[in-house]
């Protein structure tokens, strides 16, 4: 699948990280980018929009991101989560991959810029 043709959601509560991860995916050609800044909010996103591929933080208010990442995966067992956290202990990596995650990335991104 061309990256231009992906559907993405990103949901993290800094509104930084996702205006910087929106212009990298805008830099590579994807131009179907959503947002949510928060769990219940990436889950409802999640519903409504079926993306192929979501960038989730872990810590986040009203819902955290590995109840968020719980519900999807009940919705949609095949959704690609890719979990994020700037406190990458290995208890929340393992947490991320065993809710589903399909990668864990540790913040922050050293490339974004």
């Amino acid at each position: 699948m061309e990256l231009h043709s992906l559907k993405v959601l990103i949901c993290d509560d800094s509104s930084l990280i996702r205006k910087k991860l929106k212009e990298l995916l805008f830099k590579y050609g994807c131009t179907e980018i959503f947002e949510a800044s928060d769990g219940q909010n990436a889950i409802d996103m999640y519903k409504k929009y079926m993306p192929n591929l979501v960038f989730m933080d872990i810590v986040m208010p009203v819902k955290d991101g590995i109840t968020a990442l719980n519900e999807i995966i009940e919705f949609d067992e095949s959704a690609k989560v890719i979990m994020s956290s700037s406190s990458g202990t290995k208890t929340l990596l393992k947490k991320a991959l065993e809710a589903g995650a399909c990668e864990f990335i540790q913040k922050p991104f050293a490339n974004i810029k």
